[in-house]
Order: C-alpha cells, then sequence, then structure tokens
C-alpha cells in the first residue's frame, strides 16, 4: 500500500506509526515544510515543500489564523501536484490537518483515503474561553464568532475526511457529533520501557547542582512556561511550598515563547512575569533552589521525571500533554489539576492527588502533604505506572490501535472532495 504522510513538524505524532508502516511493507512518504532536500528517516521518502505567499497586512483578526492555513494548504497543494506528477498515486493520506497543509488533497487523489489526526475543535462555552477568569475574554458576545471562523479548517476538512484519530475522549468529544463517528480514540502511546523508574537517575541543575531520588525534587513542565497549562498558579504557590520544605529543590522545563492562549504584553514572557511577581517572597537562599532548566534533550527530561519526588501537573480544559502519562510512566507522584482531560487519565487518590486549579493555597498544602507521605507516593506511583502499562503502552496497546485504524480507514470508500 502507498502512503502519504502530512505533518509541518514531521515525524510528530507519526513519530512511532511511520517506521511501524513501512516494516509492514508499505510504501510510505512523508510531505513536509521541515527538510529543505529529499531525505530517508527509516525507511520513510522525506519529500520537502515550500510554504509560499505571505499573510496580508491589516486583513480582519479573525481570518489571519485562517490565512496562514490556506497559505500551508496552497503550497502542499504544489508540493502533492508535484510528487503526483512523478507517478506517486498514494491509497492512503495520513495528516495532521491543524496547519490546513491537507485542506486540498483530495482534489489531487480523490481516490485516496483521507485519516486525520484530530486534535481539538475550538469550543465557544465558557469552560474553553473563559476558563480562567484571570484571562477573561473582553469580548464574551463575540467569541462564538470568532471561534466559528477558528474553526473554518475543521469544518473543511470534516467535508472531505474518510476517518480521524484523536489520542483522548476529551479531545475526540469537542468535535462535533458528525464527525464523531468516523472518529477512533486511540493514544499516540508512551514507550513504558524506556519511561520507568531508575534508581540510579541523576540530574544537572543550575550552578553544576546534581539531585538523585535521595533529594526532595519538585518537578513541573510546560512545552512554553504560560498560564494555559497553569504556570501562573505554580509559581503563585513557589513561595510557600520553599518556606514549608527548605530542603526541596524547584525543576522547570519549558521555553520562553506561547504554545497556547495570549501572548505575553509586548516585550515580555509569561515565565519573567510570573518570577517578578514571587521574587519579593523568596529570600536568595531560596530561590536558589529554583531551577528554569529551559527546553533540555529528550534523555534530560527523562532523567528529570526518574529523580522526581512529586510531578505537579495543571492544565486548563485542552489538550493532554504527554508529558502527564509519562510521568505516570516514570512511577512519579502526581498531582494535578482537577480538569476533565486530566479526570480522563488520574483518579484522585489512586494515581494520583487532584487539586483545584486555582486554588495555590490548595496545592502547596497538598504538595507539602504529598511530599510528607512517602507510602502513598509509593502506591500512587505504582498504580499511575500500572494502569499507563495497561492502557497507554505504545508497543502492545497503541500502536496496534493505529495500525488496525489505518488498515480499516484503507478498506473505507473515499469521500469525494465537495465544491
Amino acid at each position: 500500500m502507498k502512503i502519504l504522510l502530512i505533518h509541518q513538524n514531521f515525524p510528530g505524532q507519526y513519530k512511532h506509526l511511520a517506521p511501524a508502516l513501512v516494516q509492514l511493507g508499505h510504501h510510505v512518504v512523508a510531505l513536509t515544510p521541515k527538510v529543505d532536500k529529499p531525505a530517508k528517516w527509516n525507511g520513510v521518502s522525506v519529500v520537502p515543500y515550500r510554504i509560499t505567499g505571505r499573510s496580508t497586512q491589516g486583513i480582519h483578526p479573525w481570518l489571519q489564523d485562517f490565512e496562514t492555513k490556506l497559505l500551508r494548504g496552497s503550497s502542499c497543494y504544489d508540493g502533492a501536484m508535484a510528487l503526483r506528477a512523478q507517478g506517486f498515486d498514494p491509497d492512503v493520506i495520513l495528516a495532521h490537518h491543524g496547519w490546513g497543509e491537507s485542506l486540498f488533497l483530495k482534489d489531487v487523489w480523490p481516490n485516496a483515503r483521507l485519516g486525520l489526526y484530530c486534535e481539538l475543535y475550538h469550543l465557544s462555552t465558557p469552560t474553553f474561553t473563559n476558563f480562567d477568569p484571570e484571562f477573561a475574554s473582553t469580548t464574551v458576545e463575540k467569541d462564538a464568532l470568532r471561534l466559528r471562523l477558528k474553526n473554518l479548517n475543521n469544518r473543511l476538512h470534516e467535508e472531505v475526511m474518510d476517518a480521524g484519530i484523536s489520542p483522548t475522549q476529551f479531545q475526540a468529544r469537542s468535535f462535533p457529533a458528525k464527525y464523531q463517528d468516523r472518529i477512533t480514540v486511540a493514544h499516540d502511546g508512551v514507550d513504558t520501557d524506556l519511561v520507568k523508574p531508575n534508581p540510579d537517575a541523576r540530574l544537572e541543575v543550575t550552578g553544576g547542582k546534581v539531585v538523585t531520588r535521595d533529594d526532595e525534587v519538585v518537578t513541573f513542565i510546560n512545552r512554553n512556561l504560560e498560564p494555559y497549562r497553569g504556570y501562573h498558579i505554580f509559581m503563585r504557590a513557589l513561595p510557600g511550598i520553599l518556606k514549608r520544605r527548605p530542603n526541596a529543590q524547584i525543576v522547570l522545563l519549558g521555553g520562553d515563547e506561547v504554545s497556547y492562549g495570549a501572548k505575553a504584553p509586548k516585550g515580555q514572557t509569561w515565565k519573567q512575569i510570573y518570577i517578578d511577581e514571587v521574587r519579593g517572597q523568596i529570600s536568595d537562599a531560596d530561590w536558589a533552589r529554583v531551577h528554569f532548566l529551559g527546553r533540555v534533550p529528550y534523555d534530560r527530561f527523562l532523567a528529570m521525571m526518574q529523580v522526581s519526588r512529586v510531578h505537579v501537573y495543571l492544565t486548563y480544559p485542552f489538550v493532554l500533554s504527554w508529558s502527564l502519562l509519562e510521568a505516570m510512566s516514570a512511577e512519579c507522584a502526581i498531582l494535578a489539576s482537577d480538569t476533565d482531560p486530566v479526570k480522563e487519565v488520574l483518579k484522585d487518590g489512586e494515581t494520583g492527588w487532584m487539586v483545584d486549579f486555582f486554588d495555590h493555597a490548595a496545592l502547596t498544602d497538598r504538595l507539602c502533604a504529598l511530599l510528607e507521605d512517602a507510602p502513598a507516593r509509593a502506591r500512587m506511583g505504582k498504580a499511575a505506572r500500572e494502569l499507563v502499562r495497561a492502557q497507554y503502552d505504545l508497543r502492545t496497546v497503541c500502536l496496534p490501535q493505529h495500525l488496525a485504524w489505518v488498515a480499516a480507514l484503507s478498506r473505507r470508500t473515499p469521500r469525494a472532495p465537495v465544491d
């Protein structure tokens, strides 16, 4: 079978699936703007395309988002046409459509089956638009209108989607009912043979200090340190944590940019804004126990999980971070926000503890209590790893689900492009 993969940051969610498809004997090609020239990756032929055009100055802000997707979609169309001219005719196309690249691929190959990675549909309910009152919308009456335009990419893809796949029930349920009968829920998977406890793990933090399992290490991770992932709440809990836990080492991973939500005020970063907010409440000696490591290679991330005594995970009702399941697989004791995506994978008192997202005082109290309770940490850490092994293991659960989904997709009658 000929399979085409589309991802603006290939391999992305196809990191494990693509090589597995190659091993099954399929001819797999990836079309992506990430590379400058053709290459081979784990048996996949990686073909570049170039994004052309530029955003229009002064365009209505509701259209800015879709225009970037249109530019990617039209550019990917040109790359696909070049592939077709070389004789490539895929049976199946797999795409993460979030950036718009796959908008016009059914016009190139109308007989191909299109399978989409359905990450999120943007809802106008208060839980989605105004979950955090600190960053409440100033145009509540227009949120539904704005998000209707933001979902234009989702809606156009629904017309040609033969099947979809979502990593969690929470994400799948965000899509309208007419999508859901075509969406399979299957997580990308955690390599639990790699992400596992290691009593000998060591992590170098700031100043050349090395922490191990013998240290009281509290960990917190965002792709970028920002409110959507509760960075502001964690930082407000920090002065109390440091005062009550004089031996705690606080380790934070994450960049200075924005992955989700609004940008910080011009010239500032969310990271520094909340450092500035709490720094005056923290002595220099205590501040020396706070370690911002930025973005790190995966082996360092893994070491961080393996030395963690308690891992704190906070999120808005949004896409669940891979890092939570990886922390669970590493047998961390978890303290997480009681938001819906977390509740899908974590049970309070069994595989972790939960706390109200906004209550930084309760976060401090529960964290300190968990640091005092070694039996609870051990019991919940083991239960968390067992759950991930049983439901989210890459090789025994998730990868077989994805391969079965691709096989089922290949048997579907393809939906034609819609005028």
